[in-house]
């Protein structure tokens, strides 16, 4: 991977972590869930642009890829909270798909 690349996946990563935490420390979350959260989306563009599914369908990569990626999380946190779940899921789709979608627009994937 080119170090542009990298660096724009990083960034990518850094910004949607940053996205994803923001209301979860409005709401006083657990640090270490607002830590795993900003590290799942720190990581997972690298997987988004590092696989090679749906190529005629790029806009859904993110989305679906983030929501799989997310669901043995989903399967945890369920066990203790019954709401979060349905947040976790939404945020995983959208920005996901935001990923996605940025990956794509600046030939990342």
């Amino acid at each position: 991977m080119k170090q542009i690349n990298f660096l724009l996946t990083l960034l990518i990563g850094i910004v949607a972590g940053v996205i994803d935490v923001l209301p979860m420390i409005k709401m006083k979350v657990d640090k270490y869930s607002c830590l795993s959260a900003f590290v799942y989306y720190l990581i997972v563009p690298f997987i988004i642009f590092g696989i090679n599914w749906f190529e005629n369908l790029w806009w859904l990569k993110g989305g679906i890829v983030a929501i799989l990626t997310a669901i043995p999380v989903i399967i945890l946190v369920a066990k203790e909270d019954k709401k979060s779940p349905i947040a976790m899921t939404i945020m995983s789709i959208i920005l996901g798909s935001i990923i996605g979608v940025v990956g794509h627009f600046l030939n990342l994937m």
